[in-house]
């Protein structure tokens, strides 16, 4: 165990760093997530949490424009003793090399230098790193619905992603990270003294447990950014000795869930076929949202209102058909968060599924960060909003998860509902 520090985690959206800080969270360390111009002033600093989870909101921006947004905020939220994590999405998607090259040159502007160990390996939702190349549930990403979906390199090989960003590579073999100890160290070490990013296998927790804690022991901490999912950052809050997670009584609002699924991947919209049983069910097209018929996006949105008001869960899909236009993606976050902003009143708690769609959802309800407080299972955080607005959210990324997982989450939110559940 190593002494529990402060971290500031840079995430490209808004699931990613709650999936991130929940892993601190759930081991009794204050986290937040926050997002927008939070942490500008001097009183809104941060430095009352042990962790600052930051959405830069990056992963729909193009290079140039991804590493300038990480530069700035890094400037902006680092404090000296604060640990770096740079999380990054586990499958590539967006824009991992660019913006961490600005991360560490930013990193470098403050303290003369800076190394990186690159682990995205995410065990627990099917995600792995085999000879420097991500594989998704044992399949290399490349053959995946989800690369088939949105992909930003050529390939899943780690090092040459790197490259793409002018930044090099030291790929670190799995035998080399379960021998752990001096061993692991020594290639760490080496990779550093190199001006490489290390870039260690890892097909378990237990190897990313062996990365973090050979990581750690490294000397100059502040000059270390860790990058990765919320596997890597599960396994840096286990090494930490710290309080346990104490109970946490939430309690929800005056209404139903409201379950808003905006993701396309396959397993967001299977659960939520699965929910669809469960709860009213609201399919909107992405013509209504984007038209000019007021009226009837209104008569729909009451449709939505009157079922919350009377205590009754509803489901909100985005149907977006086989050949979903990805363009549309954001435009659509933003009138879909414009349209449900009137529910507000009626809200005894929220899921939403994809972090656009959250992002996009938490500004026009007026919410301006998230406490976090557990995790209801890998990569899925239950947390309760900040703002204008006070109600317990479950945030998941589109791809993760299973068929069961959003109607997990709504059974964990009626539970707090019903009986004012603790975690």
């Amino acid at each position: 165990m190593t002494v529990a520090r402060s971290w500031l985690i840079l995430a490209d959206d808004l699931t990613g760093a709650a999936d991130c800080a929940i892993a601190f969270a759930r081991r009794g360390r204050s986290a937040r997530v926050q997002w927008g111009t939070a942490g500008s002033g001097a009183q809104d600093s941060g430095t009352d949490e042990d962790v600052v989870s930051h959405d830069a909101d990056s992963r729909q921006l193009g290079a140039e424009a991804a590493a300038a947004r990480h530069a700035a905020l890094l400037d902006r939220l680092h404090r000296p003793g604060r640990s770096v994590f740079k999380k990054i999405d586990s499958t590539l998607r967006g824009q991992p090399a660019a913006e961490l090259a600005a991360t560490l040159a930013a990193l470098r502007r403050h303290g003369g230098a800076a190394f990186g160990i690159l682990a995205p390996a995410f065990p627990a939702t099917g995600r792995t790193t085999v000879a420097g190349r991500i594989r998704v549930q044992g399949r290399p990403l490349e053959e995946t619905e989800l690369w088939r979906r949105d992909h930003t390199y050529a390939t899943g090989a780690l090092p040459a992603m790197l490259e793409e960003a002018g930044l090099r590579g030291a790929a670190i073999a799995l035998a080399t990270v379960r021998a752990g100890g001096d061993v692991l160290r020594a290639a760490l070490s080496d990779a550093a003294r190199a001006g490489a990013v290390a870039v260690p296998d890892a097909e378990t927790e237990d190897d990313l447990a062996r990365i973090a804690e050979a990581g750690l022991a490294l000397d100059a901490q502040e000059s270390l950014v860790w990058i990765g999912s919320a596997g890597l950052a599960h396994a840096l809050a286990a090494q930490e000795a710290g309080p346990s997670a104490p109970a946490q009584e939430i309690a929800a609002g005056p209404g139903g869930i409201l379950v808003v699924v905006g993701s396309l991947a396959a397993t967001s919209r299977a659960a939520a076929r699965r929910l669809a049983g469960a709860t009213r069910h609201v399919a909107v097209a992405p013509d209504l949202l984007l038209g000019a018929d007021e009226a009837a996006r209104a008569r729909c949105r009451d449709a939505v209102a009157a079922g919350l008001h009377a205590g009754d869960d509803v489901l909100v899909e985005v149907a977006m058909g086989e050949s979903p236009n990805l363009a549309l993606g954001p435009r659509l976050a933003d009138a879909l968060g414009a349209w449900l902003a009137p529910v507000a009143p009626h809200l005894g708690a929220l899921v939403a599924t994809g972090g656009e769609t959250a992002a996009a959802l938490l500004a026009h309800l007026g919410v301006d960060g998230l406490r976090l407080i557990d995790e209801i299972e890998p990569g899925v955080s239950l947390g309760l909003t900040r703002g204008a607005l006070a109600v317990p959210i479950v945030t998941k990324a589109g791809a993760f998860g299973t068929e069961d997982t959003l109607l997990r989450a709504v059974h964990h939110l009626r539970a707090i509902r019903h009986q004012g559940s603790s975690t």
